[in-house]
């Protein structure tokens, strides 16, 4: 018993809380950034071409897996937001391990959003940009290299906010397996 209680940390040193906080602030904010940018970059791609004498668009709302990227995205930065006010709060009257915990509940299931819409808009860009000769689908980057180009761009920020989010999960969890007396 006393081998498990001299792992659980009494009372964290104040430049170990100063870090802690520090690192939440910073990758939040990196995340609210990055899932924002993602989103209004998905939400603001758009472009018409004329192919054979017809004019064809190409548009984020025509994917239903870019839906769900561009939403969830934003889902993810408004969420990480109102947690950002939290961790603020509970920054400051050194809350205890089960806020924490609560935290690290939130911070993996905006990980696991990010990451699902993450995965969806790859595999629709992959064919987007390659096609697939097996299904008869063609690729559509020869026409439209300007809305694959920003759809890239978009998706590259949101893998950027993915790990920022399985960083702090890390901490999140951490920091929840922490006791404060």
């Amino acid at each position: 018993m006393d081998g498990i209680e001299s792992k659980v940390m009494k009372n964290p040193h104040p430049k170990t809380h100063k870090l802690f906080m520090a690192a939440q602030f910073s990758f939040r904010i990196l995340a609210i950034v990055t899932t924002l940018a993602a989103a209004w970059t998905m939400f603001t791609s758009k472009q018409s071409v004329v192919v054979y004498g017809i004019a064809v668009d190409a548009r984020y709302s025509y994917s239903s897996a870019f839906k769900f990227f561009a939403f969830a995205n934003l889902i993810a930065c408004i969420f990480s937001v109102l947690s950002l006010f939290l961790v603020f709060v509970l920054g400051r009257k050194g809350s205890d391990a089960t806020n924490f915990f609560y935290m690290f509940l939130h911070d993996l299931v905006m990980m696991t959003l990010v990451m699902a819409a993450c995965a969806a808009a790859t595999a629709i860009g992959y064919v987007g940009r390659y096609g697939n000769s097996h299904t008869g689908w063609m690729a559509i980057c020869d026409n439209f290299a300007k809305f694959c180009d920003r759809v890239t761009v978009s998706v590259v920020l949101s893998y950027l906010s993915f790990i920022f989010y399985l960083f702090l999960t890390i901490i999140s969890a951490s920091k929840s397996r922490q006791t404060q007396v």
